[in-house]
């Protein structure tokens, strides 16, 4: 599991795809009645990418990081840090609220209503107690925010930052094209969020 980031490289193009995962058990029993069990918490996120250019040559470098990091990461064997283009930052995002005895939160962000874990925060962190920001706590690295003393009952605790989502490769083999001197593409890089 490495911590290293994925590369923010220019020639992304718009058509960025993000497919949220669940995964459920259905059975059907002979009346045509249905059981279902949901299997997971919250989903995974599967992301296709696409590059119009990536540039190599001079001063540009950009085939070598993604096709270095590709390599370094051993295809999909190894997981690592992306930076969903859309969906990476809250402010004054409720992680719970206080009861005089709880001293660990996890980081959640909300999305249209439903809330999910954030596990691997990006750089610093905000967290607030009833609006007022406070500095007595720390922040593990899978997201679990841990007071100094317990939030006393009823207060709001809220959190302001960025995160990332742990991905991996979905193939082992990727496709680089070059179409013009100094000049490739990259038509599918596909990843998919793996959980702690």
């Amino acid at each position: 599991m490495s911590n290293a980031v994925y590369p923010a490289l220019p020639g992304l193009t718009f058509n960025v795809t993000r497919v949220p995962i669940w995964s459920t058990t259905t059975k059907t029993a002979v009346s045509q009645r249905e059981y279902r069990t949901a299997n997971v918490s919250y989903p995974r996120y599967s992301y296709k990418l696409s590059y119009e250019f990536l540039r190599e040559g001079g001063a540009f470098t950009e085939l070598s990081a993604l096709a270095g990091f590709f390599n370094a990461r051993n295809g999909s064997f190894d997981s690592f840090l992306f930076t969903d283009p859309d969906d990476n930052a809250v402010t004054a995002q409720s992680i719970g609220a206080g009861n005089g005895s709880t001293r660990t939160f996890q980081l959640t962000r909300s999305f249209g209503g439903y809330a999910e874990p954030v596990f691997d925060p990006n750089g610093s962190q905000s967290i607030y107690l009833n609006g007022t920001l406070t500095t007595a706590y720390s922040i593990g690295s899978t997201g679990v925010v841990t007071f100094n003393s317990a939030p006393g009952a009823g207060v709001a605790i809220t959190w302001t930052g960025t995160f990332y989502r742990r991905v991996r490769f979905v193939q082992d083999s990727t496709e680089f094209n070059k179409f013009m001197q100094n000049l490739w593409d990259l038509k599918t890089v596909e990843l998919i969020s793996v959980k702690p």
